[in-house]
């Protein structure tokens, strides 16, 4: 699933820094998550960053939304693919795989 932030959010601008996938921005009154770019930090941590630094607790999983762990997997792939086009980098490997050389070992 991705998160949400509910209008609980006192919009302390802790949590917008942390999101590796930029889905994280100012709404009309507070924060909020593009669901098409959050991963919950799948393929960079281990854990939501923005849940983690949030000090009113306000960052549940969005019911609106609900992905499986490959399905996050595959939209953190798409994405990373997506920014090293456009920056002409070659994609970065995901976390916990080396990247191929194309040679045997």
């Amino acid at each position: 699933m991705a998160l949400m932030i509910t209008d609980e959010c006192i919009n302390c601008d802790v949590c917008e820094p942390e999101c590796p996938n930029d889905a994280i921005s100012m709404g009309e009154e507070f924060y909020e998550i593009d669901p098409h770019k959050c991963t919950e930090c799948v393929g960079h941590f281990d854990e939501p960053q923005c849940v983690q630094v949030c000090p009113v607790a306000c960052i549940p999983l969005n019911p609106a939304h609900v992905e499986s762990r490959e399905t996050l997997w595959q939209k953190f792939e798409r994405l990373a693919a997506a920014k090293a086009a456009s920056s002409g980098e070659k994609a970065p490997a995901p976390e916990g795989t080396a990247p191929s050389s194309g040679a045997e070992v």
